[in-house]
């Protein structure tokens, strides 16, 4: 089996439970500290774009990141999953949007 480096602001496709096991990209807001950990903490992604930007922050597709459509974060979906969970790494948030979504869940926690 492969062995996938996850770190903070990575987006990864992986399976969360919920979705019934379709894989969705979902950021990774883990502290680096515990990525070892059997689970991973993460925001996962959706191309249904609603009119919430204080929860769910846009994403535009770069080379960057990896994606194919304009997708939110969605941080008020943020959820642990097993880490075997995660099957690749798709791109990753660029220092100032990962910034931005660790102020969003701040303020959703808040």
């Amino acid at each position: 089996m492969e062995i996938i480096e996850i770190k903070k602001g990575y987006i990864v496709a992986c399976v969360i439970s919920r979705d019934y096991g379709k894989p969705r990209p979902a950021v990774v807001v883990q502290s680096n500290l515990y990525k070892n950990h059997p689970s991973i903490t993460v925001c996962p992604l959706t191309t249904d774009l609603i009119d919430a930007p204080t929860f769910r922050l846009l994403l535009t597709p770069t080379k960057l990141n990896g994606l194919n459509l304009e997708s939110h974060i969605m941080v008020d979906k943020i959820s642990a999953i097993r880490s075997d969970k995660i099957q690749k790494k798709i791109g990753e948030l660029s220092p100032k949007q990962l910034e931005e979504l660790i102020e969003a869940i701040k303020s959703w926690m808040n």
